[in-house]
């Protein structure tokens, strides 16, 4: 009993809680086959319980690592979900839920999910302060990775004599775009960013709070544990995506957009949040931030190099117009807002609202 109530404990009350619901969803997903709507509900809450799992053994990771190391580590393993869901999805055929979701998680890390991180953050602290450096840094890699995540689909809508080869442009655009996250890897990973005051003392706080530490081992085996989880629950909420969609009668643009994002991104929704609820606004916005990052620099290129050998059809950068356009404007707005090293609650309002708007227009498809 001491090893879990005790101040030498190694799982919280909470952690065990996780943990718990976890399995339960994960057996769950595994044994309820049968139905259109119940397999779905189960199945997407065990992929984003999963990934919280996976937060939480980073979040047990950080006190070894920089801001940087965090955001970037975070959200590669955070996405990790996501690209499992979107190469099931690919094999079966389902391309629009697969594009709708890589600018659906775009979208909800820069609106959503950072948006509510503002409003909850300064509700409790009043205005959010954070590196301007550090956020124009992943802010200017943000534009130019979106760009040119974009270059195939403008080639297709002016006609150029590109438009005929969108297979091979995409195939070039994913090469040039993994070889820009590998150089921006050393940047990101820098520890010259110091933790503020308002940082260490949340910090401080949250250890004697939560009284307990995983050791780096049992950190590492939950990483790798939570991952094969992922992988294997991705699978089962494709197969139920497909009977969700025509019982709800959602379209397979909104699926992708909305549901398909939020569930594969999980641990920037609980991890960024809660970030900023306790005032650590830096590692906040690197979480959230690094994650839209990593989809546009090796998510979307890694699908569309793996599209051929997982079966399915290729996969390509070709976008509709309105998603571009909305991506487009929702980057160019979150740049502007956190240009100046600080937010508010109005601020992430109007994000979210935003968000709002854009899943609203996609309902219908």
């Amino acid at each position: 009993m001491t090893a879990l109530t005790g101040r030498s404990r190694v799982f919280s009350r909470s952690d065990l809680i996780l943990l718990g619901v976890a399995a339960a969803a994960t057996i769950g997903a595994t044994v309820l086959t049968s139905g259109s709507v119940v397999p779905f509900v189960v199945s997407a809450t065990a992929v984003a319980v999963l990934a919280a799992l996976v937060g939480r053994a980073v979040d047990h990771l950080s006190d070894r690592l920089g801001a940087g190391a965090v955001g970037v580590l975070q959200s590669a393993l955070g996405n990790l979900p996501e690209l499992f869901i979107s190469i099931f999805a690919l094999r079966a055929g389902l391309t629009t839920v697969v594009t709708s979701a890589i600018i659906g998680s775009i979208l909800a890390n820069l609106l959503l999910v950072l948006g509510l991180a503002f409003v909850v953050g300064s509700a409790k602290h009043g205005v959010l302060r954070f590196s301007e450096q550090r956020a124009r840094l992943i802010m200017g890699l943000m534009i130019l990775s979106v760009a040119s995540m974009l270059v195939p689909s403008l080639a297709s809508y002016v006609h150029s004599p590109a438009s005929g080869h969108e297979a091979g442009l995409s195939r070039v655009t994913a090469i040039v775009l993994l070889v820009v996250f590998a150089l921006s890897i050393p940047a990101s990973l820098r520890r010259d960013l110091e933790p503020t005051a308002a940082e260490e003392a949340a910090e401080t706080k949250r250890e004697l709070d939560e009284g307990n530490r995983w050791p780096l081992w049992l950190a590492v085996g939950m990483l790798a544990a939570t991952g094969l989880a992922a992988a294997y629950v991705s699978d089962l909420f494709v197969n139920a995506l497909t009977p969700a969609m025509h019982s709800m009668h959602i379209s397979e643009a909104f699926s992708g957009l909305v549901i398909v994002a939020i569930a594969g991104n999980a641990v920037e929704n609980a991890v960024g949040v809660k970030l900023a609820w306790q005032n650590q606004a830096d590692h906040a916005l690197s979480v959230v931030l690094n994650s839209p990052l990593q989809i546009a620099l090796v998510l979307a290129p890694a699908l569309v190099l793996l599209s051929p050998v997982i079966g399915g059809p290729p996969f390509t950068l070709v976008f509709a117009p309105m998603l571009v356009t909305t991506v487009s404007i929702a980057t160019l707005a979150v740049l502007y807002l956190i240009s100046d090293g600080e937010s508010d609650w109005l601020e992430g309002s109007a994000m979210v609202g935003l968000y709002v708007l854009v899943a609203t227009a996609f309902w219908w498809g």
